[in-house]
């Protein structure tokens, strides 16, 4: 059983003042493999207290030293690869397929903000005035459990671009993950105080860094439920926010798409990260005259994937991160079939032979209305809704008929055709023909996906406070 029992303030590593323990549960099998102390309000209030005092000296480094420690951030957290992916296969059942990926590209985020940095202005003129963006002080960095690593490096990496320190907050549930990024960032070697990690629930941890006014920014990837709440609560110190929550994503395959290839990839993209990915494209929009072909070839994909032990290297689909998760997910199958939804293939219950884990059949419905619970509600599982239109204009308007807006896909022979489409779209970052990522290219969602934008230059600007000096 392994145990996590510190965390990482002022440069050092610490025992929590906090004496709550939380089980680490593998999903793979439900059986208990550790332990972590969780910090509490003055373990908090320590971590902000060490990253105030850092930002003093480290708000006035240069660019040239804030590309060195980027450098060493990046360094330091790749060779870390094969431990990260060791402990998300563990620790919340990823599939091999798929944190490998993950943890391929985890580079690429300190990459990206050393090339903003080589070309952004700090300092401006506007007429006789001078305009100079300035670090906003120290930032609450807090992400989820189902892309920690990815989330933190990307976060704490435009932090330090932006010559911010940070507290982070990661999940309780990624602690063997969150153990080997506290050790990555201690190798790094940067300031005292720069970077600080606390590990704790977010009613405790959580709810301090939300109402501290020594925080100045939140940057949060997570719910939309508790986007909000933090929202809510920022208001009262007037605190910057970043918020990146979640999505029912449309993938809308127009009517001269290639099938073989569109619809293939279509479900494997609503089941990437076992459908437990706020970008996942789980709703699937089709031509109703083409309907029964998509249903042919989805249900064919679907009962080709592999459900099963995460660290299999064939595996598609792994557990749900939890038992709660695997209820949620389950509830929603019943209320798809309850609701009137034709199930093509999957449903309730475990795989054969899988029933000491989490695992989820890989489910897809079909003749959805985009009305019903399952259309409409982020279900965070593998889990795909299939829905007909008529004409081209009715599936744009399917597509924005969500209170959501992180992503978008689409699938045409004709590019320009697609990009007519996806400037009718109400989403953040849209796809066209595939599945793209661009670590310099803003990523945040419209409506309740989100506020605000990450990566590259216009993620690094909400990092930035504006000041104007007029002679």
């Amino acid at each position: 059983m392994k145990t996590v029992n510190t965390i990482y303030v002022n440069g050092e590593f610490v025992s929590p003042h906090g004496t709550e323990i939380y089980e680490l549960i593998n999903p793979s099998t439900n059986q208990k493999i550790g332990e972590v102390t969780l910090a509490d309000v003055i373990d908090t209030r320590n971590a902000i207290a060490a990253a105030k005092a850092a930002f003093r000296t480290f708000s006035k480094s240069t660019v040239s030293e804030r590309i060195g420690y980027l450098t060493k951030l990046k360094t330091a957290i790749e060779k870390r690869k094969q431990d990260f992916i060791d402990a998300m296969i563990e620790e919340y059942g990823g599939t091999h397929q798929f944190v490998a990926m993950s943890n391929a590209h985890t580079g690429a985020w300190f990459d990206s903000m050393i090339e903003v940095l080589n070309n952004f202005e700090f300092e401006r003129t506007i007429n006789a005035a001078s305009v100079r963006l300035q670090p906003v002080g120290v930032v609450a960095i807090i992400t989820p459990w189902n892309a920690s690593n990815s989330s933190v490096a990307s976060k704490v990496a435009t932090a330090i671009a932006a010559g911010c320190t940070v507290v982070v907050k990661p999940s309780e549930m990624s602690a063997l993950q969150t153990n080997v990024l506290m050790e990555a960032f201690h190798e790094a070697g940067l300031p005292k105080g720069v970077i600080n990690v606390v590990t704790g629930l977010g009613n405790v941890v959580g709810t301090e860094l939300n109402e501290n006014p020594g925080i100045a920014k939140i940057s949060f990837t997570g719910s939309t439920a508790v986007g909000k709440s933090i929202a809510k609560r920022a208001v009262d110190t007037m605190k910057r926010i970043t918020l990146e929550l979640g999505g029912k994503s449309p993938n809308i395959i127009l009517d001269d798409a290639d099938l073989d290839k569109a619809i293939p990839m279509a479900v494997y993209g609503a089941y990437m990260n076992s459908g437990q990915a706020c970008i996942a494209p789980t709703r699937l929009l089709v031509p109703q005259h083409k309907l029964d072909r998509v249903n042919a070839l989805a249900k064919a994909t679907a009962e080709s994937m592999v459900v099963g032990p995460p660290q299999n290297a064939d595996t598609n689909i792994g557990p749900m991160v939890s038992v709660k998760q695997f209820d949620k997910v389950q509830q929603y199958i019943k209320t798809g079939i309850e609701g009137g939804a034709t199930l093509l293939t999957g449903g309730l219950g475990k795989p054969e032979g899988l029933e000491e884990g989490n695992f989820v059949k890989a489910t897809i419905f079909t003749n959805v209305s985009n009305a019903m619970t399952i259309a409409r509600e982020e279900i965070f599982g593998p889990v795909l809704c299939i829905i007909p239109y008529q004409t081209e204009a009715e599936a744009i308007e399917i597509a924005n008929d969500t209170p959501y807006g992180l992503a978008a896909y689409i699938s045409s022979a004709d590019s320009e055709r697609a990009k007519r489409v996806a400037a009718e779209i109400d989403a953040g970052r849209i796809c066209i023909n595939g599945f793209s990522h661009d670590p310099m290219v803003p990523f945040g969602g419209f409506k309740q996906s989100g506020i605000g934008r990450e990566y590259g230059v216009y993620g690094l600007q909400p990092y930035l406070e504006i000041k104007a000096v007029l002679s």
